[in-house]
């Protein structure tokens, strides 16, 4: 399994609509991409525009080719860019260790 992490900056006063807008994104369009196996959203106590968007994906790939060359991810970025201050960031993780 592949974790997307997102680093995500939003315009300031903007919480509550993207609150809605980053879960309907996840829920309508990024859930129904082939390899999708489920998402996080954290979001900044001490910076509350800042998000911590991880999704978990079969492969690097079912994110980098499948999602992101396919018409849902201008869908997706209709949702959710309009909030963004700045591009998000962007890496990819592979899991080394975690908790039982």
């Amino acid at each position: 399994m592949i974790l997307e992490l997102a680093d995500i900056r939003i315009h300031p006063g903007q919480q509550a609509a993207f609150d809605e807008a980053i879960q309907r994104g996840v829920a309508t369009v990024i859930s129904k991409a082939k390899g999708f196996q489920g998402y996080k959203v954290n979001k900044g106590i001490e910076n509350p525009e800042r998000y911590i968007l991880q999704i978990f994906w079969d492969t690097l790939e079912n994110h980098t080719i499948d999602f992101r060359e396919s018409p849902a991810f201008a869908d997706w970025r209709a949702i959710v860019g309009p909030f963004f201050a700045s591009p998000p960031v962007v890496e990819h993780f592979t899991l080394l260790a975690k908790s039982a």
